[in-house]
């Protein structure tokens, strides 16, 4: 790999791996913070629409 483009190659990879990287722990943060909320609402008593819907299914048989 000592071609003329080698700095231009490495740099785009790298650029792209660090992108990658960012996504990754953006992504984690972000479902973490939905989850401590969703958390937060359900110890207020909001529940989940689609958990009513299986609530009135159990109850209706």
């Amino acid at each position: 790999m000592s071609g003329d483009y080698t700095g231009f190659i490495l740099a785009a990879y790298g650029f792209s791996a660090l992108a990658i990287i960012c996504l990754i722990i953006w992504i984690a943060l972000d479902s973490r913070s939905q989850k401590r909320a969703l958390a937060d609402l359900e110890a207020r008593g909001i529940r989940r629409r689609s958990d009513m819907k299986r609530d009135a299914t159990v109850e209706g048989v």
